[in-house]
């Protein structure tokens, strides 16, 4: 009995040891040697403390990087708040292709023998608008379905626009606030790697603004576009976008009574870089340069080289730079701050700031 109670009291903690052993831990002041009397013998001595403690298993390396960029468009898929602000300054031509807002309503005062003459313009009047600044609001949330490989969405501007000048003998019309043209769509996963990803957007824009105050198109348009995000190393990204805006409807071209729309189709195109300066299991920090550009493919302008006319809006070619950087916290908020300033003779607007919150779920 008591070789029993003896052997009983040296197999315990052999079993105790051999059962944290499976999860690459022994007990503290017990060391395995190797067999020294048979098959299947340990040798149980004490010893200092020494413990197996699995690799750290990081993979940072292979953790999708989120999204870094303030102005082409974000391929990322799943649920999202977005509250976007952006401030413009200098718009000169705001109804060129209906691309801001509608047919100036100056057409509508016009003498009605003239082939120009629309009493249905859906612009602004009086007044042709040569400059002005605006602010936007936009409201964005996102709902992922599939598990991220689908979403839907909507989103809901407000503006405020600020005329400075008008063309002299014109007329004028006073500072307009109010909800835009809201848009709502859907976003399809095309492929995904630990890298990156290409994702389809299919987006309607809605003609809810009032336009007659400058703060719609007053028309609908249908916008496909193809994302891209692609990892290169540990710390460097590149997003890319192309896609096209579509108008299914606008207001009447020159001359009026012309086949023709003053609304055009616009593609537009653009790709960032950026490079985590700082990034740590919190926090990550990276300034982004982007090159984003639009090419109009139809429709007209009321404002041409600073006077009183209409012209063809296409073929009109507009390339900005944008500068900024985001703070991204634990991958899931982040905060954006970018300047933006037009390049080519042809602009939207000169010059333009945009301050940008994101928070995924």
């Amino acid at each position: 009995m008591k070789r029993v109670i003896v052997l009983a009291m040296l197999l315990l903690p052999v079993t105790a040891g051999a059962q944290n052993a499976s999860t690459g831990v022994l007990p503290e002041g017990i060391v395995v040697a190797a067999p020294a009397q048979g098959p299947g013998v340990l040798l149980l001595a004490d010893a200092p403390a020494q413990t197996q403690t699995p690799a750290a298993r990081s993979d940072a390396g292979t953790r999708r990087r989120p999204s870094m960029v303030g102005y082409v468009g974000d391929s990322t898929i799943g649920s999202q708040l977005r509250i976007r602000f952006d401030a413009g300054y200098q718009i000169a031509s705001p109804d060129r292709a209906e691309f801001f807002y509608a047919k100036c309503g100056c057409f509508r005062g016009l003498p009605s023998n003239l082939d120009i003459f629309d009493p249905d313009a859906a612009g602004p009047a009086p007044g042709i608008l040569s400059n002005a600044n605006f602010g936007q609001l936009f409201l964005l949330g996102e709902y992922g379905l599939m598990g991220n490989r689908a979403s839907v969405f909507v989103e809901i501007p407000f503006r405020w626009l600020r005329p400075q000048t008008f063309v002299p003998d014109t007329g004028s019309f006073a500072n307009q606030t109010g909800i835009s043209d809201v848009r709502f769509g859907a976003k399809l996963g095309l492929m995904a790697t630990d890298t990156g990803q290409a994702t389809v957007l299919l987006q309607v824009t809605t003609p809810t603004g009032d336009s007659k105050k400058g703060l719609g198109t007053n028309h609908a348009s249908i916008e496909p576009a193809l994302l891209v995000a692609q990892r290169v190393g540990e710390k460097v990204g590149i997003e890319a976008q192309f896609g096209g805006i579509f108008p299914t409807g606008g207001s009447p071209g020159i001359p009026t009574a012309s086949e023709d729309k003053f609304s055009g189709s616009v593609l537009y195109y653009g790709f960032g870089p950026s490079v985590d300066v700082y990034s740590n299991d919190t926090v990550r920090f990276a300034p982004v340069v982007e090159l984003v550009g639009w090419r109009v493919m139809g429709g007209f302008q009321t404002l041409c080289a600073g006077v009183p006319c209409f012209a063809e809006a296409d073929g009109t070619n507009i390339v900005n730079i944008k500068i900024g950087a985001r703070l991204v916290v634990r991958d899931q908020s982040s905060i954006y701050i970018g300047y933006g300033k037009g390049l080519t003779e042809q602009k939207w607007y000169d010059d333009i700031l945009r301050l940008e919150f994101r928070r995924s779920f």
